[in-house]
């Protein structure tokens, strides 16, 4: 009997094949399919107007470098069973799927203290019912509890096929060459020792180089300050949102699903009621949303979601030091004079906060390379390493935004 196959042309990496009939189930599912309709980079193509993928599209990209790995670590004698391939398919296919609207910039806002793997590992759980167990060693090792710990790390660690995508993926759209990677290197320098992931020492460049790129892209693309600013924003929105409802005013979202979550704050065990409800949601649910509440009768509201839906981002400025109380304070109160607001209301239209980024954490998790006589050692403490250990140190950045009169 023949073996259910598809073939999906991707535009970074070519042909993906999905070859097993589960994952094309789990493909299929509609918690799955939402994935389409949310942006991997939610408001990069503010700045990057090429940066339209979606998680689908990161997700199926993660998929084909595991199978690429997975392939290259059996090539060299580690042992993994064909359940074992299958669920480390099935556990990257599925990491994001706990991603709302707008990734990251709303995970705060809609769900209070639930991060997206927390919702991943709730909706892998969800799927496993439905599909009969088949979905448990795809569980495990997405929570790390698998014996093969390197199945674990290839889905979430230091050197994962996740962050390999995103970096390789996300340059490609933005079209920012400084975040391409040497990912088919490194995926073929990879090996196991005492079933931790760990690289083989000719890949030691190539590692550098993709640390570098990371930094890079978060600076330049991810923490660029008008995509900082719109996420921002966003958030001033939901929150401008909540008030308006804890005082009575009426506020309603473009759906159902939307406005679930915003009529209350929806609590992590409320969550685990509510799959269906959070799966509805994308992007599309707020930004229809917000562009309606360009036309609401609060002013504050009206004009930050105005602002969104006609890109008049609000203006942005970074410094390596805090900026002085006064200052703030100051600039707040200029902003409630200059459009006849409240004080309090104001802080709608300036805030301030940090934005940091940490080249590489050994306290993480390291990325160790294996020399040819067996010994194990840390990248930052190769012979002449370029990541030096002044650079594992956190860059931090802090901005004040404020309304363009």
């Amino acid at each position: 009997m023949a073996v259910a196959r598809k073939i999906i042309n991707d535009p970074v990496y070519g042909f993906i094949t999905i070859n097993h009939p589960l994952l094309l189930h789990i493909i299929s599912h509609p918690y799955y399919q939402r994935l389409r309709n949310i942006h991997q980079m939610a408001f990069a193509h503010l700045v990057y107007p090429g940066a339209v993928h979606s998680r689908l599209h990161h997700s199926l990209g993660a998929y084909h470098l595991m199978c690429t790995a997975l392939q290259e670590l059996k090539s060299k004698g580690v042992a993994i069973s064909n359940e074992e391939e299958l669920g480390a398919k099935i556990a990257i296919l599925l990491h994001d799927i706990g991603h709302g609207p707008f990734s990251h910039a709303l995970e705060q806002e809609l769900i209070k203290d639930v991060h997206h793997e927390e919702i991943s590992l709730m909706l892998m759980q969800k799927l496993n019912v439905q599909f009969n167990g088949q979905l448990q060693t795809a569980i495990d090792i997405f929570q790390d509890k698998h014996p093969k710990r390197f199945l674990h790390q290839l889905v979430s660690g230091q050197l994962d096929v996740d962050r390999m995508d995103y970096l390789n993926r996300d340059s490609f759209f933005t079209g920012v060459a400084e975040g391409v990677i040497g990912y088919d290197r490194i995926i073929k320098m990879l090996t196991v020792k005492d079933g931790n992931l760990v690289v083989e020492e000719k890949a030691i460049y190539s590692i550098e180089k993709f640390l570098l790129s990371r930094r890079l892209m978060y600076w330049q693309v991810y923490l660029h300050k008008t995509v900082v600013a719109a996420e921002k924003m966003l958030i001033m929105i939901f929150r401008r949102v909540r008030d308006l409802i804890q005082n009575g005013v009426q506020v309603k979202a473009a759906t159902p699903a939307l406005d679930t979550f915003i009529q209350s704050h929806v609590s992590s065990k409320e969550i685990e009621a509510l799959p269906d409800e959070f799966c509805s949601l994308d992007d599309y649910d707020v930004f229809t949303s917000i562009k309606n509440w360009s036309r609401h009768d609060d002013k504050v509201l009206s004009t930050l979601s105005k602002s969104i839906v006609e890109r008049k981002i609000m203006h942005i400025q970074l410094q390596s030091q805090p900026f002085e109380e006064a200052f703030l304070q100051q600039k707040r109160k200029d902003i409630a004079q200059q459009i006849n607001i409240s004080e309090d209301d104001a802080k709608y239209f300036v805030f301030w906060g940090e934005a940091s980024n940490t080249l590489y954490n050994p306290k993480d998790e390291s990325i160790n390379i294996l020399y040819k006589d067996g010994s194990l050692k840390d990248i930052s403490q190769v012979d002449n390493a370029l990541i030096a250990p002044q650079l594992t140190m956190r860059v931090k950045k802090y901005y004040i935004c404020s309304l363009r009169i």
